[in-house]
């Protein structure tokens, strides 16, 4: 039976620490005692600590070591240097297809964010000029990050390959990626321009390993929150008010199926990572239409992961 790579953190953090005064960024991993603390929750902040990890996070020599470190800013888990591609699926849980009248689909949709568009918890979302006029969107999602690289890999061997999950938000510009006055009708709708401005990808505030996920120690403090990637609760909340509710029971396209179909004569590098599909209750599709605007904040929560939390600009 396939099963992840071992890697020695539990929730992988990058973050800024409160106790060497010199704004040195850390890896480290999260000291969390109970599954219910949420690493992005603010109120947690103050005692949120974190042992330091050397070498590089993604692959399985890193270290946990014993020197603890108290964070003063959490930042995005991953830098853009470290994530060689994004692909993202669409339509892939059924309340966002119903809302958007679309059957389900025989294969996965997939499209790309490029690596620019990567940001982290806390960065603001910076909306240039010609994204201010009602189109900017939320869709919150289930992330998973590819451990090692995948070619052509079986559905039974997928769990292989996944080093982990975290939240995402995939922020979307709807005029840019549909509207065929502005990017025409051939070739189809622009979803990789529409979706790949700088900032617009989201993640934190931590990748919580695989590994947890699938083993069942019962006295691991994480096995029974995030003992199932399909088994997750979603909410995401704009200005504290709900617009998604769902759970990752709901897509439509597994973690597997992904990967063997995303892995076919195409190779995913290590680091890469892979957003699954967003639930009903997209800006776009409420009646009417909201979107995001500055000042707006953002927190998209996944049972066992935690709340990733982003503040809207506009661009001057």
């Amino acid at each position: 039976m396939a099963a992840p790579p071992k890697v020695p953190w539990t929730r992988l953090i990058r973050f800024i620490s409160a106790d060497d005064g010199d704004d040195q960024i850390y890896f480290g991993d999260a000291i969390v005692l109970t599954a219910d603390f949420d690493i992005g929750d603010p109120a947690n902040h103050a005692s949120l600590t974190a042992r330091v990890v050397t070498g590089d996070p993604l692959l399985p020599t890193c270290q946990v070591t014993d020197r603890v470190l108290g964070v003063k800013k959490l930042l995005g888990p991953l830098t853009y240097k470290m994530v060689p591609s994004i692909r993202c699926i669409g339509g892939n849980y059924v309340s966002h297809l119903r809302e958007i009248g679309i059957e389900p689909l025989k294969y996965p949709a997939m499209f790309s964010k490029t690596s620019n568009a990567l940001a982290g918890y806390g960065d603001d979302v910076e909306l240039a000029t010609f994204i201010q006029d009602d189109q900017a969107d939320y869709e919150g999602e289930l992330a998973f990050v590819i451990a090692k690289d995948a070619k052509n890999v079986a559905q039974e061997d997928a769990m292989d390959y996944i080093l982990g999950y975290t939240c995402a938000n995939d922020v979307s510009a709807r005029k840019w990626a549909m509207d065929p006055n502005l990017v025409g009708t051939f070739p189809p709708p622009q979803m990789t321009y529409g979706k790949s401005f700088d900032g617009f990808c989201p993640i934190g505030p931590c990748i919580v390993s695989a590994d947890v996920t699938w083993n069942q120690q019962t006295d691991h403090p994480l096995t029974q929150v995030l003992k199932d990637p399909h088994a997750l609760a979603l909410r995401t909340k704009v200005n504290g008010e709900l617009r998604q509710q769902s759970n990752t029971a709901e897509l439509h396209f597994k973690i597997p199926a992904l990967v063997e179909f995303l892995s076919r004569r195409s190779t995913l590098h290590a680091g890469s990572i892979v957003l699954t599909g967003t639930p009903g209750g997209v800006g776009f599709s409420m009646k009417p239409p909201r979107f995001l605007k500055e000042g707006d904040t953002v927190e998209i929560y996944f049972g066992g992961i935690g709340t990733l939390r982003h503040g809207i600009t506009h661009a001057k």
